[in-house]
């Protein structure tokens, strides 16, 4: 196989497990999240996005440790478990995992400026995407 048929493959195998993992993180997302949602009772408060949050933050931290430290995961694995399964459990994970890397490499600045970033940013696009539909189909 040529060397531009290798790296095609490769990129496919990483793309597939992806895929599968974000397959299998987003039914644990719902399954998880609803179940907390249940368990909580409460109709006015999303503890099961904040439960499924905790989680991934959790798990992020635990895998990005036996990572770093113990180098327990290959391309393969790393691509699926971090990008795939945390990936479609929760981005959120992600976010703290990047902003807690900043902080530990003392960029505190930039860490401040990507969680207040991400958090205003974010609710801004929530606001704009909304009012955009609103706009649209009124």
């Amino acid at each position: 196989m040529s060397r531009l048929g290798s790296d095609t493959a490769n990129i496919m195998t990483k793309l597939f497990l992806i895929g599968m993992g974000g397959f299998i993180g987003s039914v644990l997302r719902y399954l998880l999240s609803g179940v907390a949602q249940g368990l909580s009772r409460s109709v006015s408060f999303p503890y099961g996005t904040f439960a499924v949050n905790v989680a991934g933050c959790f798990f992020i931290g635990l895998c990005a440790h036996l990572a770093d430290a113990r180098g327990m995961f290959s391309d393969s694995s790393r691509a699926f478990v971090f990008i795939g399964l945390l990936g479609g459990f929760t981005t959120f994970s992600a976010f703290a995992n990047e902003s807690f890397n900043l902080l530990h490499d003392g960029e505190t600045s930039l860490a401040l400026l990507n969680i207040a970033g991400q958090v205003a940013v974010c609710l801004g696009a929530v606001w704009c995407g909304r009012a955009t539909a609103f706009w649209i189909w009124r």
